[in-house]
């Protein structure tokens, strides 16, 4: 049985980083790991108290970018996040992606692995564990991968050619996939 991963990535930038983090991640995926990149981040209106009491008067309806973002987080196993820092803070339209799956029911558990694709972020990987505990996130240690680069001008090319990185990568995918896959009754 195949486990299915939502990567999400922080940054909106198309050479980002952190988007050549998880593409790798994607590229390296062990048998039984299908591993998808959400694209809709951009797309997710502005967080809203009032619109998340959907199907309440005068606001029958959430809208249709987050009601996507509910299923896909619902149909995955399991999260895999790659978020940069912005000004010491988690990037606005990812905090904004966050906001709208706290009313997710289907949210709290949800196993989720942190990579990183650089040391240099010092306060963005404690701040974004802090978020998803307070969501009731399963963050999964084994499973959390920090990029050693030194600069955030990396491609997935370059990571590609470092075969002990790609390595660690893959045994951390392999141990995410091991613990979220189903377990025999």
């Amino acid at each position: 049985m195949t486990c299915t991963i939502l990567a999400l990535c922080g940054s909106l930038r198309a050479s980002s980083s952190n988007r050549a983090l998880l593409e790798t991640a994607m590229s390296l995926q062990p048998a039984g790991l299908k591993i998808e990149l959400y694209d809709g981040q951009a797309a997710l209106p502005h967080f809203n108290p009032d619109l998340e009491t959907a199907g309440v008067l005068p606001n029958p309806v959430l809208p249709s970018e987050v009601i996507d973002l509910r299923q896909r987080v619902r149909q995955a196993d399991g999260l895999l996040i790659a978020c940069p820092e912005y000004v010491h803070c988690l990037p606005g339209s990812f905090k904004n992606l966050l906001d709208w799956l706290v009313g997710c029911p289907d949210f709290p558990g949800k196993p989720v692995a942190l990579f990183q694709a650089t040391e240099r972020h010092e306060y963005v990987p404690a701040m974004l564990r802090d978020v998803l505990t307070t969501m009731s996130a399963e963050i999964l240690d084994v499973a959390c991968f920090m990029l050693p680069a030194t600069t955030n001008q990396i491609d997935q090319t370059w990571i590609e050619k470092q075969p002990a990185l790609c390595d660690e990568m893959g045994r951390k995918l392999e141990a995410f996939a091991h613990r979220i896959a189903p377990k025999a009754p």
